[in-house]
């Protein structure tokens, strides 16, 4: 499908070109880096911001914070393509690294070093898996020191939480910062332009944590060692020319990783992606003023979702339940929060006439 950006949910994704680098940083010096985050060992308080906090405190916390980069940082490397700059994540012993399949583009050979250094390897695609902006590639081998790293439940990530993001931002490998979950269940789409999978991605992890161009497919980690996301975009103000939005980024959750991750490990593709459709082809629609004003149904599946419902090429949708739909992109964004099997009413229009139809949703 294609369709229209909604302003208030840009985003852009965060692959770092290789031909650009020393531009990319002069670029996004003064819009895509946020302010500067506390030190590890600056005074924190949970219970009075004023109050300082004891030494041991301190000590402790930064302690947590180094024992999860000595942990987590040997599972994360550097992915090189000829489209650019991006990180991955070991994802078990045989050498799988899962990443951003807007990393991985249209390539299907890559070369890959590990943060910690050493030489550079060789590895090749698996599949990718752009609806959720995912893919796996596999390492011609994994050599010592490079281990996989441990995926949390994603499900118990609380606003608060305190992450660390690990990658190589504008290409400096190795890299830490850290923040906060700021938000969950956040429902984001990514651009189609510049090498984007335009992919509306469902139940994401906001966090403060600065991530820049070159962090897709890295790692945000808790400080119990374990991958809760996977960073992959950036949120840029409309209001500002599309400039990027210090301290909002987000990250697909690491369950929905492993359940993309290991269908294609399995299988060499997604057999099952428990996301939900109307299985139609769709384009935006205007008004007179040529504002955006809903979603017209090119084509219908037979026996899809839609069709069984009655709905046709030629009708336009305006609502899903009580969400307005004006384009391609808030249609997808109304249907992210619903699985396969959920029943939902769909406003639309036929030949300017007002209809409604209870569609059971089908699967992408």
């Amino acid at each position: 499908m294609d369709g229209s950006r909604n302003p208030s949910r840009a985003c852009r994704r965060l692959l770092l070109p290789l031909t650009a680098g020393a531009c990319a940083v002069a670029l996004l010096g003064p819009s895509g880096c946020s302010a500067p985050h506390p030190a590890p060992d600056s005074p924190v308080s949970t219970a009075d911001a004023g109050a300082p906090v004891a030494p041991g405190a301190r000590e402790d916390l930064q302690n947590d914070y180094q024992e999860v980069i000595r942990e987590v940082l040997p599972s994360v490397v550097q992915i090189e393509a000829p489209g650019g700059l991006g990180s991955g994540v070991v994802y078990d012993d045989k050498g799988h690294v899962v990443t951003n399949a807007h990393v991985v583009g249209r390539e299907r050979d890559f070369k890959v070093t590990a943060a910690t250094g050493g030489t550079t390897l060789g590895a090749r695609l698996v599949a990718a898996y752009p609806e959720q902006d995912l893919a796996v590639i596999k390492l011609d081998r994994l050599p010592d020191g490079l281990r996989a790293a441990r995926f949390a439940d994603s499900s118990r990530v609380e606003v608060g939480q305190i992450v660390l993001a690990m990658g190589s931002p504008l290409g400096l490998s190795s890299s830490v910062t850290q923040g906060i979950v700021s938000a969950v269940g956040r429902t984001v789409s990514e651009p189609r332009s510049g090498g984007g999978t335009g992919a509306t991605l469902a139940n994401m992890v906001q966090t403060s944590a600065a991530i820049n161009p070159g962090n897709s497919g890295g790692a945000l980690v808790g400080l119990d060692s374990g991958v809760v996301g996977i960073p992959t975009l950036a949120a840029t103000d409309p209001a500002l020319g599309g400039s990027a939005a210090p301290g909002i980024g987000f990250a697909i959750p690491s369950s929905m990783v492993r359940t993309v991750a290991d269908q294609i490990i399995k299988d060499g593709r997604v057999t099952d992606s428990g996301r939900a459709a109307l299985e139609i082809t769709a384009r935006t629609v205007v008004d007179s003023a040529f504002e955006p004003a809903g979603v017209a149904v090119v084509s219908a599946e037979p026996d899809g979702a839609a069709a069984q419902a009655g709905l046709k090429a030629g009708d336009v949708i305006t609502a899903v339940g009580s969400t307005t739909i004006t384009t391609v992109t808030s249609l997808a964004e109304a249907l992210a929060p619903h699985k396969p099997g959920d029943r939902v009413r769909v406003s639309y229009l036929r030949d300017g006439e007002k209809r409604t139809a209870d569609v059971t949703l089908g699967e992408i």
